[in-house]
């Protein structure tokens, strides 16, 4: 009988030891998987088995993969220097990746020291969990607020986008954060002012200092548009006002940079009440920083404390809090100020493309969709229409 020849990826080695009166024999096979994603190195498969039909399973295995370009070398790469580097890589605006940043830190904060190639969907799961029990500490050991469905799920869709460049380097077989679940939104309804309850706000801010801040709120700007707001992007003599200028909390420090998006650069004409609260607004701070002299801040915001220093974005939230207490209105969040905005312009029979425009948004079904809320006014308004086209229907009938 002819001697079997083995693939020339599989050698035959005899131990220098015997088992049951048998030399030892193994079969070790040596594979060329070509080269290293990371240094260019040519890389090799290597390894010892007791049977040749597990060597040459393998050697099946890893000859298929490599054609497919599915192979995954063995990499020393951790879940820590994944993230670090991905984070690098980046070419996004600086508060995107402060917010790819503050996704990514439970992952590194309890699995950072392992390989990433071992993390698996059980990890996940896991951390999914804890960080909606909130039992997850911060690096510092303190408290971890619970996490739900809007910052989980963009944390799995970051380490999703993360893993499947490392699938493409040849660094991992598969993207485990695909088979993760999302976690279900919960439904939040939207508050929003009656038309009585903004004048009755804006009513009782005239006595505010921040006066102006509440009109840009009603007027449909975020937070964020609002506490960037500089005095070189308003216009009084043309009446406009440009929204350039994005100042945002990332981790609870204040952050600055170019608007959400490039719709969200915009410029909007000032309504009188508006264009008259932002001249008090600019006569008062000039009163401030003639009484501070040189101990006055830059003093180039629209919205800003006595010493011309920007608001922290959390600040003009308490203050809106305040405000809210103080009109006798409903607490609503400053952000549904913006809603009450769309809101009533659609009340108004405003043409929802126009809104968007007015919003900032480039998709005007999104704005329809998210930011038009029905108030139990117009619904009153509505039944009493139905009302009299029924009436008129069954009157016609009848006669």
């Amino acid at each position: 009988m002819a001697r079997r020849q083995l693939p020339p990826q599989i050698k035959k080695i005899e131990l220098d030891r015997k088992e049951n009166g048998k030399q030892v024999v193994r079969y070790q096979l040596t594979v060329d998987v070509g080269n290293d994603p990371v240094t260019g190195k040519r890389k090799q498969f290597r390894k010892r088995y007791a049977k040749l039909a597990d060597a040459e399973d393998k050697l099946s295995s890893l000859q298929a993969d490599v054609a497919k370009g599915a192979h995954a070398h063995a990499s020393s790469l951790t879940v820590e220097q994944a993230c670090a580097q991905w984070l690098a890589g980046r070419r996004i605006r600086p508060s995107t990746l402060a917010a790819y940043t503050h996704s990514l830190q439970p992952l590194r904060d309890v699995h950072g020291s392992l390989l990433v190639r071992k993390l698996t969907k059980l990890h996940l799961d896991e951390l999914v969990a804890g960080l909606m029990a909130g039992t997850i500490p911060k690096p510092d050991d303190t408290p971890r607020r619970k996490w739900k469905a809007t910052s989980i799920n963009p944390m799995l869709a970051t380490l999703g986008r993360m893993m499947d460049d490392l699938v493409k380097q040849g660094s991992l077989v598969r993207n485990v954060a695909e088979l993760v679940d999302r976690v279900p939104k919960e439904h939040v309804e939207m508050q929003t002012f009656t038309e009585a309850e903004v004048r009755r706000l804006l009513a009782a801010a005239a006595a505010d200092r921040n006066e102006h801040a509440w009109h840009l709120a009603l007027s449909g700007l975020r937070r964020g548009e609002i506490c960037g707001l500089r005095w070189s992007d308003v216009d009084l003599k043309k009446g406009t006002l440009q929204v350039s200028n994005n100042r945002v909390s990332v981790n609870g420090k204040p952050s600055e940079g170019a608007p959400k998006s490039d719709r969200s650069g915009r410029t909007l004409p000032l309504t009188p009440a508006l264009k008259d609260a932002l001249k008090r607004a600019r006569k008062r701070q000039a009163e401030e920083k003639l009484a501070l002299g040189e101990a006055y801040d830059a003093g180039i915001h629209v919205v800003c404390d006595p010493a011309g220093q920007p608001f922290h974005p959390d600040t003009i939230s308490d203050y809106w809090r305040s405000m809210c207490k103080t009109a006798k209105v409903s607490e609503i969040r400053l952000h549904d100020a913006r809603h009450t905005c769309g809101t009533l312009m659609h009340l108004q029979g405003v043409p929802i493309v126009v809104i968007a425009a007015w919003l900032g948004h480039a998709d005007a079904a999104f704005t329809m969709r998210t930011y038009m809320h029905s108030q139990d006014d117009a619904l009153k308004d509505a039944a009493a229409s139905w009302d009299r086209v029924v009436t008129t229907r069954d009157n016609s009938g009848s006669g």
